[in-house]
């Protein structure tokens, strides 16, 4: 996936998250499901700017 892509699939994550949040709660089980699909997605940013950043030295 690319980074723009990616930034633009975690910010569209997390207004979901936000969304769910306020009507389910902190603790509900779509709540807890949305925010790992945001862990993954965050995790895959990060890994795509590690090797971009070990690619440029």
């Amino acid at each position: 996936m690319i980074r723009e892509h990616l930034l633009k699939e975690i910010e569209k994550k997390r207004a979901e998250l936000l969304q769910i949040v306020m009507a389910n709660g902190m603790t509900s089980h779509i709540t807890i499901e949305l925010s790992q699909e945001l862990d993954h997605l965050l995790i895959q940013y990060q890994k795509q700017r590690l090797r971009a950043v070990a690619g440029d030295e």
